[in-house]
């Protein structure tokens, strides 16, 4: 049997320096294996259903969790169509809820191979989702995925954990939570001149920035992935990202203790890049296309330096400078909290999850008027 320490559990790391060090409690795992002992091993999710596949009673820690998956026929968007949701000790209102890509580290209804220190897509072609978050729970720990396509999903995955006898108090609640501006409300740029448009204008305020997390209560906050969709249709340099970061701690006014430099600069790269480039703990999964067009995925993880709040946090960052541009911009956010954490908003209705096109359709209808097709000799 084996032996539970009745005093206080301490929290071991993950570093390799800690390795050496006795751990207490004990190692579990939840998975999709075929319990027949066959090679059936998904569960199937059927179009606007929602299935829990793990529920764990007791005090413990997820330490890992992979997942993929596939839908029945091809179908576009599925990582933006599925969505996973957590919940700890019997809470009502989940501390997760994003799309399932778009937790995993990659927007855009997409999937690639990129690597972190707390978020995978791993081969083949990004589709084994990996999250090395720990997210302790002191009674229950509840992950839901909700298909929201139009086929039916088969699910693998694993989930695993730590049981302890007791928790430890002192750890908090991981939560995540993805959000959408499209279009962020910018201005016109047909009155001025375009290095009017990227670099004039003054915010002194913070209003209007683009909002990352937006919390309360006692936790830190440790990153982000922002996903942009370049919409300015332009001849002239249209850099995205000359928006500053504002994080806003405990109901600070403007100018934040937290204030930065330019977009590529809070992500920790410089100089407008396009590069893709991929580090534990910031990196550049999508670069985007000629003059910065197109669609662009960043990533910044606080793991070494996490942004502490002892009442709430409102991390911001602004769509071009002073707000100019309307281009489309989604985000996952991540932070650990003691709950009870602020309600989140109802989730957006599929339809309005879905990326724009890559490429604007063509109106057939529009087409034939200008070639007067139907039109009388």
């Amino acid at each position: 049997m084996r032996r539970m320490s009745k005093s206080p559990r301490s929290v071991v790391g993950s570093s390799l320096r800690e390795l050496s060090l006795e751990r207490e409690g004990g190692r579990k795992r939840i998975s999709s294996y075929d319990r027949t002992g066959g090679n059936k091993d998904f569960v199937i999710i059927r179009p606007g259903s929602t299935e829990t596949v793990a529920n764990i009673a007791g005090a413990g820690c997820i330490t890992h969790i992979w997942m993929t998956m596939m839908t029945a026929r091809e179908e576009a968007w599925v990582p933006r169509k599925v969505v996973i949701r957590m919940s700890w000790d019997g809470e009502e209102s989940p501390s997760v809820e994003a799309p399932i890509g778009d937790f995993f580290g990659m927007g855009h209804g997409i999937i690639k191979n990129f690597w972190s220190a707390p978020l995978c897509m791993s081969p083949q072609d990004g589709k084994g989702f990996n999250c090395f978050f720990p997210m302790p729970f002191g009674s229950e720990a509840k992950i839901e995925i909700r298909n929201e396509c139009d086929n039916a999903l088969s699910f693998y995955f694993f989930v695993d954990y730590e049981e302890y006898e007791k928790p430890n108090e002192k750890e908090l609640r991981f939560h995540a939570r993805w959000n959408r501006e499209n279009p962020c409300q910018g201005i016109s740029d047909a009155e001025m001149s375009n290095e009017e448009y990227e670099f004039g204008g003054k915010n002194t305020s913070g209003q209007g920035n683009y909002l990352i997390l937006e919390a309360e209560g006692k936790g830190h906050y440790v990153g982000c992935n922002l996903n942009v969709h370049n919409l300015r249709l332009t001849d002239k340099w249209n850099w995205y990202g000359e928006g500053d970061d504002m994080i806003f701690v405990d109901g600070e006014k403007w100018p934040p203790t937290l204030h930065g430099t330019g977009t590529e600069d809070y992500f920790n790269t410089a100089f407008c890049p396009q590069q893709e480039y991929n580090s534990p703990y910031h990196g550049i999964i999508l670069g985007g296309g000629p003059n910065w067009s197109g669609k662009v995925t960043l990533y910044r993880y606080h793991i070494a330096d996490p942004i502490m709040f002892e009442k709430s946090i409102r991390v911001t960052i602004e769509h071009g400078h002073n707000n100019h541009r309307s281009d489309d911009v989604s985000s996952t956010a991540y932070w650990y909290q003691r709950e009870p954490h602020k309600k989140f908003k109802p989730s957006m209705a599929v339809k309005e999850r879905l990326p724009r096109p890559d490429i604007l359709p063509l109106d057939p209808k529009k087409a034939m008027e200008v070639m007067e097709v139907g039109a009388n000799p």
